[in-house]
């Protein structure tokens, strides 16, 4: 896992060898949900509503960035960390 943020107890990653979709993973203790970049949508896994709240206004205030990291991803690139929700 290539950790980009963390802020709240939550993780926020992106994998290199994955492909398809462009997306990131969130961890929230024993909670794992997987997000896409151009709608946020939840695609997998289930979080608290209060997490995916915190989670979907981070991603907001960094969408450009997400799109970044998943095209150095993509060209297995080291991933550039993102600033957390304050």
């Amino acid at each position: 896992m290539s950790e980009i943020s963390r802020f709240f107890g939550i993780i926020i990653a992106m994998y290199w060898r994955e492909h398809g979709i462009p997306h990131f993973h969130a961890k929230y203790g024993e909670f794992r949900g997987v997000f896409r970049i151009d709608n946020f949508e939840l695609m997998e896994g289930f979080l608290p509503k209060r997490v995916i709240s915190l989670i979907l206004e981070w991603a907001f205030q960094h969408r450009k960035e997400l799109k970044n990291n998943w095209d150095l991803a993509m060209d297995f690139e080291e991933l550039k960390r993102i600033e957390p929700l304050e």
